[in-house]
């Protein structure tokens, strides 16, 4: 009896054997298996974009090109070290929409989706995958305060948040894209297609344009550029943000409404660094004839306001970006760092981390132990991880940095720009990366898995998932400051 009921539960077929282990390793450790993942991804994508079909000449992209590229699609960055408009074929093009789809929700999320929808139904094992793809704080095997922007039981409705979402959110961006395209003179089939693709790159902020001239005919359209600002904007808030306000939403009047403290730190996060970074930029850059100098206060105005919301991790540019004064690319520096909010299309290390910092540094110099907000208090653990964070993410750049300006022995400034913007997936650029050297270019495509892994996961992934110290350690108190 019992050796039947076990030959009935253990799988007889490679394939079970195959598919058991892969859940088995799967939920010991979702950073792994998220790297795992993300690593066969970029691989796979490098064999599609070095393939003659891909190019426009119909021969092979160089091992590095195509690697670079796949790094930058999977990553959402939107660097590159060729012409994406005029290098890709009509293949390649679709490899790159495609691509940044996947990346833009993250590997276990997709993976989650695609089981709800050939199962229509959600295991515990996949809530669990995609919850730490969601949450940092669940990065490591075991049990974690619920007091989540997102509960365990509500993964299911998140997934079909990201999924709907990104189709409503992309096709009313594309939407408000194509009459304009028909207005500069663009046949209609090409202006449907380029809506399309110019919707997903502003979504999934990326930053990729499909024409060669970029945005360039649009520099001066209000509405086109706006558009793009708000498929940024709502990329760039996070799923978990998007799923809150839409629950709220469909409460209406009739039901009490829930703001989460994950949901208003954001949302007030991006809208002051918004607002400051526009500020910023109207008072470095308005006196740059290069750049916003020659224009007039409303078009200075809203320039700024769309180079403040690229910067952050849009990618996007209606100016050179090496034509900046150098006050004005550390302030984008510090912009794209910081970049969107968390589980979201956008890269740095998070709004929230840097508003969790800012209120412990608040919480010390009033004298008081705990660090609130909203009415709400913030454990110790989640201060930790944001200092990890920070200090991974600052190490991160500090090594690239100096290892490209030893390559190159370009000028700081600009090594430092396009580092950080490979580091925090933003894609803008001051010319140097499409300049590489085929090492430099491994050594960006490197800080941009670093920077969309996430240090904080890669280093849960390769240390032990779980430790238990069973002791604790005399205290003693070093000096600090």
């Amino acid at each position: 009896m019992n050796a039947a009921r076990v030959s009935r539960l253990t799988p007889t077929t490679w394939t079970g054997r195959a598919r058991d282990a892969v859940n088995g390793f799967a939920g010991r450790s979702p950073s792994r298996f998220a790297i795992v993942v993300f690593v066969a991804l970029i691989l796979v994508f490098t064999l599609l974009f070095s393939l003659p079909i891909a190019s426009v000449e119909g021969s092979a992209t160089p091992l590095a090109d195509a690697l670079f590229t796949a790094v930058s699609v999977i990553c959402v960055t939107g660097l590159s070290t060729v012409n994406m408009a005029t290098h890709w074929s009509g293949f390649g093009h679709v490899l790159v929409y495609v691509g940044v789809q996947i990346g833009a929700v993250g590997v276990l999320t997709m993976a989650s989706i695609l089981g709800l929808v050939i199962s229509r139904r959600l295991g515990l094992r996949a809530r669990l995958m995609a919850a730490s793809d969601s949450n940092q704080l669940r990065i490591h095997s075991g049990p974690v305060a619920e007091g989540q922007a997102v509960r365990l039981g509500e993964i299911g409705n998140l997934l079909v948040t990201i999924a709907a979402s990104m189709v409503v959110i992309e096709a009313i961006v594309a939407a408000l894209l194509f009459p304009r395209m028909l207005l500069a003179g663009i046949p209609a089939g090409e202006s449907a297609l380029n809506s399309l693709y110019y919707s997903a790159m502003a979504f999934t902020n990326t930053g990729f344009t499909p024409n060669a001239e970029g945005l360039a005919p649009f520099a001066e359209d209000y509405w086109f550029l706006g558009a793009l600002m708000i498929g940024v904007f709502l990329g760039a808030i996070g799923f978990p943000v998007i799923y809150a306000i839409a629950r709220n939403l469909r409460r209406g009047t009739r039901g009490r409404r829930r703001w989460s403290l994950h949901l208003r730190l954001t949302l007030w996060m991006m809208v002051i660094l918004l607002v400051s970074g526009a500020v910023l930029y109207i008072i470095l850059e308005s006196g740059n004839p290069k750049t916003f100098g020659g224009l007039d206060p409303g078009h200075t105005i809203f320039q700024s306001f769309f180079l403040s919301t690229m910067a952050r991790s849009g990618g996007f540019a209606t100016i050179d970006i090496s034509k900046l004064n150098g006050s004005s690319l550390l302030v984008t520096d510090m912009l794209m760092f910081i970049g969107g909010g968390s589980a979201s299309t956008a890269g740095g290390i998070k709004v929230t981390t840097l508003a969790v910092l800012f209120l412990a540094a608040l919480a010390e110099a009033r004298g008081v132990e705990s660090m609130d907000a909203f009415r709400r208090r913030i454990p110790g653990d989640v201060l930790r991880l944001s200092v990890a964070i920070v200090l991974w993410g600052a190490t991160t750049v500090a090594v690239s940095s100096i290892v490209i300006l030893q390559i190159t022995k370009a000028p700081l400034d600009h090594v430092l720009f396009d580092v950080i913007s490979a580091f925090a997936t933003c894609g803008l650029s001051t010319g140097l990366t499409e300049k590489l050297p085929d090492v430099g270019i491994y050594v960006m495509a490197t800080t941009m898995f670093l920077g969309r892994v996430g240090t904080v996961t890669l280093a849960a992934a390769l240390a032990q998932s779980q430790r238990r110290q069973l002791f604790q350690r005399p205290e003693e108190r070093p000096l600090v400051g």
